[in-house]
């Protein structure tokens, strides 16, 4: 599928609005011209009214009782310059007089309506005569009877209308591809800083994630070029932790392979039964080690990339079970483990993330609390907030620790049991992607370590 391009989407957004804009103007300006020239018109009958009173006058007061009589038309001939105006005949056919005294007709045009047409009301009026529309204008002389009437056909004015929109329309229609070019010009200009933009990023080598330079920006692109930086940012940090953590890896991976090769090495140049069979202890000791540190690295993979489902889980009933897992360790070690609390307490998370991290907690509280020890699970709701508190009888973490304990492969130094050093970062990463705390602290008995989980409550 073909997308089209930005300038092509933004021209066919613009254009539609310039021609609209443009038929909106020739509407209006069609209007105002008709208005204009109505008005103008409207005028010009008022002056030829007066000016025809000014020529009739006369003849009206001294003899108000003759006969109606015609006005001859000026006879366009081709002696006469005017015949060669063919407008002229045209124009005069348009228009009409009928000069009034006492209600009679006394003077008329040729073209004036017959007898039969009544005397019209003082002003301005429109009436259909003929099957054409007339504008009539009827002036009243003051103190007399006398009343000048004259008439215009309104197909004169709408001609010249239609011929002042033709002329207007012609050139616009012209302009309609000029301006079309124009825009589609001003769009690529406008285009131009994006296109700069993407030749930027597209050049970059897969390494180079270095910020792009925004302070040329327009202002309206200065939101996209601090997002894409705060992108390539992220990413930086995210890449740096990435090597960070295969380094870490592979650097433990190497122990308990190194250990591996030279125990290998060892059993194939012992002589006694009883060596061998230590050497091959170790060997599955060593080999347990590697396979617990692969899984807590896929763990740990697991949880970055894990998909939440949230669904409402139980937190006393998904201790009971992780507890149930350990049962064989606990029973072997004579470990002393109470769970108490609400069995009722319902939390809206995922329910595979959050049974790894509270796995990995009794794991670690499990391998550290001494033989014959005791561990504490207590489940509460606290201001709106589950609540799941594991303490054990161990070695504990001094206060100037509790924070690093966090990070990946991170151990104490005075600690001598076996272990990767994910554990916590595990549990650290875990509440992050379910937006819950983990807090470290010393139990009441003030010994061992206590260790808080709290998730909002449903």
């Amino acid at each position: 599928m073909n997308n089209s391009t930005l300038t092509r989407k933004l021209f066919l957004r613009i254009a539609p609005v310039v021609v609209v804009t443009i038929v909106v103007i020739a509407a209006f300006a069609f209007n105002s011209a008709t208005r204009e020239i109505n008005n103008i018109y409207d005028a010009q009958l008022i002056d030829d009214a007066n000016v025809i009173w000014s020529l009739l006058r006369r003849p009206l007061e001294k003899a108000p009782d003759r006969a109606a009589k015609q006005i001859d038309d000026i006879d366009f001939n081709m002696d006469n310059q005017l015949a060669f105006n063919e407008d002229a005949d045209d124009y005069a056919e348009a228009h009409m007089f009928r000069a009034w005294v006492d209600g009679n007709i006394r003077f008329y045009s040729s073209t004036a309506f017959p007898s039969d047409v009544p005397q019209q009301k003082v002003g301005f009026t429109t009436l259909t005569y003929g099957g054409e529309d007339w504008r009539v204008y009827s002036l009243p002389i003051p103190n007399t009877s006398i009343v000048i009437e004259l008439g215009e056909k309104i197909a004169l004015r709408e001609t010249l209308v239609s011929n002042i929109l033709l002329n207007l329309f012609f050139p616009l229609l012209m302009l309609v591809p000029v301006i079309g070019f124009l825009i589609w010009l001003g769009i690529n200009s406008g285009l131009r800083t994006i296109h700069g933009l993407v030749r930027q990023i597209r050049t970059r080598s897969p390494e180079d994630l270095s910020a792009i330079p925004v302070e040329s920006l327009p202002r309206d692109l200065l939101p996209l070029g601090r997002s894409i930086n705060q992108l390539l940012e992220k990413l930086g940090q995210s890449l740096t932790l990435e090597r960070r953590f295969s380094d870490l890896a592979a650097h433990q991976l190497r122990t308990p392979q190194a250990s591996v090769k030279l125990l290998l090495q060892m059993l194939g140049n012992s002589d006694s039964e009883h060596e061998r069979q230590a050497i091959v202890a170790d060997l599955v000791a060593s080999n347990n080690r590697a396979i617990h540190l692969i899984e807590q690295l896929l763990r740990l993979a697991r949880v970055s990339h894990h998909p939440l489902n949230p669904t409402s889980v139980t937190l006393y009933h998904l201790v009971a079970s992780v507890l149930a897992e350990f049962g064989n360790i606990i029973t072997s070690r004579e470990l002393d483990v109470v769970l108490q609390g609400d069995e009722a307490l319902q939390v809206q998370t995922d329910e595979s993330l959050i049974r790894m991290m509270v796995s990995n907690l009794l794991d670690n509280a499990i391998k550290y609390t001494p033989v014959g020890g005791e561990i504490k699970v207590s489940i509460t709701l606290e201001d709106g907030f589950g609540r799941i508190s594991i303490s054990d009888s161990g070695p504990g973490i001094p206060p100037q620790e509790r924070e690093a304990v966090f990070q990946r492969f991170y151990r104490l130094n005075t600690l001598h049991t076996e272990g990767a050093g994910l554990g916590l970062a595990i549990v650290a990463d875990t509440a992050d992607r379910l937006s819950a705390t983990v807090e470290l602290s010393t139990p009441r008995w003030s010994k061992g370590l206590q260790v808080d989980l709290r998730l909002l409550a449903s």
